[in-house]
């Protein structure tokens, strides 16, 4: 995007809120008259606009946060030459919370100025006003001001409706501040977040290079599409199952995803698994060609499972939606006491009936990576030997040792039986109908 043309979704964005806990004023970025040929009369927001607004208002404000990427929008003269304090906080928009560091930034440069000027108001913008606006503001008045998180998240959403409208900041300030359980779910974004969107462009109105991209590098040449969170997903449909939420936060949701797709070798976007293959007379033939097995297809929804470290076991849908899952070890064989990491394996989770009670099952068919090794590359008996002898039995050993509660555990998890190819019924030397609900592997 050129660098004079106005940042995507302003146009129509308000230009600002209410008074917070009567300290800050949240706002959109104002923009110079230089780009007053974009903007109709109706909707510009000049720096001089904001004074006759507090003006209107008989309150003085002394401190303006700019929290924008960028310096193009406007000229700080005009704004200190009205008497308010400007300062320069930068705080990237693009799939990234503020850091800690810039949130004690903020903090120190509020609570210095509230100190000495407690009747003025402190004005803080990012390009909208919403997210890293509201994520400052939020923090401030928890760690400041005694508010819960909830609380704070609520007010903001009064004074400048809807309120954090992304869910990773939600996510990352319970976090922070509270039980990221507990965060709200992000409320519905208004029309005017809509318009002008290109995934290209920052919030800010800044082309996106693929150093900043999720799962790329400099060295790469093929830029990778950024992955997109499916907010409110649900895991296994049907059933309710505890220990289990969505990741949303976007710095680690990011680093999960593309973690499995370097574990798959997975150049692309988008869920990297092994995709099914219909079975036609064409392809039939392979069949007789190579050692294959036979397993049932069971009535489950597809899962890549990364294990990587104690309480970091994450599930990954074919959406490619990301879940955190606690409670559920894999010791090393090895050695009992320390829990696997770098390790990837695929499967199904299904819900069995125990004595007419639901059941949620996780069933491993394959493994891709364990302990960082390509495990996936190696034929097929290894790799289900290697889920038995890695994955199972160290669990089983120490549930045997009294040191796993499975009553705890958000779900089993059990291998897959195989068998040979033989298993399959045929007929007419043809496999029947039934081959349909079979998983086939070498």
């Amino acid at each position: 995007m050129s660098n004079s043309a106005i940042p995507p979704r302003w146009l129509q964005c308000p230009r600002r809120g209410q008074p917070v806990a009567g300290k800050f004023l949240p706002l959109k970025t104002m923009l110079g008259a230089r780009y007053d040929d974009q903007v109709p009369e109706e909707n510009r927001f000049h720096p001089s606009m904001l004074s006759n607004y507090l003006k209107s208002l008989k309150v003085n404000m002394g401190l303006l946060v700019d929290l924008t990427n960028t310096s193009r929008f406007y000229d700080r003269a005009e704004i200190e030459k009205e008497g308010i304090k400007y300062v320069k906080l930068q705080c990237k928009g693009h799939a990234e919370c503020p850091t800690e560091e810039v949130t004690h930034m903020f903090i120190r440069l509020c609570e210095h100025f509230i100190m000495q000027h407690p009747m003025e108001l402190i004005g803080v913008h990012c390009t909208h006003g919403f997210n890293r606006t509201g994520f400052l503001i939020c923090a401030y008045l928890v760690e400041k001001m005694d508010w819960s998180i909830e609380a704070a998240v609520a007010t903001f959403a009064q004074a400048r409706s809807p309120g954090i409208y992304k869910g990773e900041y939600l996510q990352d300030l319970f976090s922070r501040y509270g039980e990221v359980e507990d965060a709200p779910p992000p409320p519905e974004r208004p029309d005017w977040c809509y318009e002008d969107d290109d995934d290209n462009i920052d919030d800010d109105g800044c082309r996106i290079s693929k150093d900043s991209e999720p799962g790329s590098s400099g060295s790469n040449p093929c830029k990778r599409r950024k992955e997109r969170i499916k907010l409110g997903a649900i895991f296994l449909e049907g059933m309710q199952v505890k220990g289990v939420t969505q990741l949303t936060i976007q710095s680690k949701l990011a680093e999960i995803q593309r973690k499995c797709q370097q574990y798959c070798g997975w150049e692309r976007a988008g869920f990297p698994g092994a995709q099914p293959v219909s079975m036609d007379k064409q392809n039939i033939k392979f069949i007789e060609q190579k050692p294959y097995k036979v397993s049932w297809k069971a009535d489950g929804a597809r899962y890549m499972m990364i294990i990587d470290g104690k309480n970091e076991v994450y599930m990954l849908d074919r959406d490619y939606s990301v879940f955190h899952v606690v409670n559920l070890e894999f010791p090393l064989r090895k050695d009992l006491r320390i829990h696997l990491t770098n390790t990837l394996l695929d499967g199904e989770m299904i819900i069995d009936k125990v004595d007419g009670k639901p059941v949620p099952r996780y069933l491993i068919y394959d493994i891709v990576k364990f302990s960082g090794k390509p495990v996936g590359d190696c034929d097929f008996n290894v790799r289900l030997s290697c889920i038995e002898k890695e994955i199972i039995q160290p669990r089983h050993e120490k549930m045997k040792n009294g040191q796993i509660d499975k009553a705890r555990e958000p779900f089993s998890v059990r291998n897959k039986p195989f068998f040979d190819i033989h298993a399959a019924r045929k007929v007419n030397n043809y496999i029947c109908t039934m081959m349909f609900l079979f998983f086939i592997y070498r």
